[in-house]
């Protein structure tokens, strides 16, 4: 009897952890899906479903600009996409509905009720809005920690959450614009939010998520805990300087756009690109070890820290060996990448039996996926790279 209550157990605990994610998806499913529904009816309600369905649509547009954007930054060592789901869903649901209403209270006891005052603009809605969005990221730092491995984590699940509360947002600029002034509202309103600034809110979240991501890897605790408030304060200061050139170029509006804004935007990109490279740089230096022990060779080191050279490798094992040899070059880089980050954090001192198995596994997962090309072209042609 001890044992078959001992297996049970077993089987019991087993069971848990599936049981605790489907009871996670479900509470998210409701949540999310009521915000969203009550989100759009309220847009429905102001601009009529015709100017709501266009809106719709035509947002999407942002969608398909900006989260592939993100997902290119993030594919040296891509991030749960359930995470990612989350930070964009909280984005477009909680945080516009939220805002939605915390505007018009600030406005209010403000005194600046009124639709349009120029001090929800700059006072309100930037504080509102960006720690909304910025709630997405903490909350997976709070009870996601190991997912986020630094600064280029924390931009991501940012950027998307930012994402989502654009599409909403712009669902509601492109109503209301269709309602007030026709196709012509419409398309104006698509022009300037949709195809001239389609990053505007990326770009200020990101400063708390580069705040997010500092936190994740620090020692510190002083700076575990200022660093996010700090990345927020500068979210919230671009997002009100940007706010404040909207409302006084009226008149002038192209040229606010190409002094400012341009070169805001051009900041966001050389940010992204930057931590990309810099991503790169710790995957090689935290697998150069693995390779002075034998696990890799330095060849392997310098192609799996360089995209381009990734690229070219399961390109020749597709060639060479058809879809199974590409997906085992796949699982091999993957496997390569985890392994860096996993290192990292072993390396700040987070080390714990898990931690320990997890390497040794990742260890067993590349020594079988890379069997097949021990020998080949491929490496002789990194043997270069690896002495550059």
């Amino acid at each position: 009897m001890p044992a078959v209550r001992a297996v049970r157990m077993r089987s019991l605990a087993s069971r848990r952890p599936v049981l605790r994610r489907w009871l996670l998806i479900a509470v998210l499913t409701v949540v999310f899906g009521f915000c969203g529904v009550l989100m759009l009816a309220l847009v429905g309600a102001t601009a009529g479903v015709t100017g709501t369905v266009l809106g719709a649509v035509l947002s999407v547009v942002v969608v398909g600009i900006v989260v592939p954007v993100f997902l290119w930054v993030d594919r040296f060592e891509s991030e749960p996409a359930g995470m990612l789901l989350f930070a964009f869903l909280w984005g477009a649901c909680v945080a516009t509905l939220g805002a939605a209403f915390l505007n018009d209270i600030g406005g209010y006891l403000l005194g600046a009720a009124d639709e349009g005052n120029p001090l929800v603009a700059v006072g309100v809605a930037p504080v509102v809005e960006e720690v909304l969005k910025g709630l997405a990221p903490f909350l997976l730092l709070l009870f996601r920690r190991r997912e986020i491995d630094g600064i280029l984590d924390g931009m991501v699940y940012a950027g998307l959450a930012a994402c989502g509360f654009a599409f909403v947002e712009d669902i509601l600029y492109l109503a209301n614009g269709y309602a007030s002034a026709g196709e012509d509202g419409l398309v104006g309103t698509f022009v300037v939010r949709v195809l001239m600034s389609p990053f505007a809110h990326p770009m200020f979240t990101i400063c708390t998520g580069v705040g997010i991501g500092v936190a994740a890897t620090s020692r510190t605790a002083l700076v575990r805990w200022t660093a996010p408030l700090i990345g927020l304060a500068c979210a919230v200061t671009l997002h009100s300087l940007w706010n404040a050139a909207a409302v006084v170029s009226s008149g002038g509006w192209l040229v606010v756009y190409v002094v400012v804004q341009v070169p805001l935007f051009l900041m966001f990109i050389g940010l992204l690109v930057w931590a990309r490279r810099r991503e790169a740089s710790m995957i090689g230096a935290q697998l150069s070890p693995y390779a002075d022990r034998g696990w890799l060779t330095h060849a392997e080191v310098a192609m799996l820290s360089s995209m381009p050279e990734r690229r070219y490798a399961r390109g020749w094992a597709a060639a060479h060996g058809g879809a199974p040899s590409k997906q085992q070059m796949h699982e091999f880089q993957d496997a390569a990448s985890e392994l860096a980050m996993l290192r990292a954090r072993l390396n700040r001192g987070q080390v714990d039996e898990q931690a320990l198995g997890e390497e040794r596994a990742l260890l067993d997962l590349m020594s079988q996926r890379r069997q097949q090309f021990l020998g080949t072209a491929i490496y002789r042609k990194f043997e270069v790279l690896g002495h550059l």
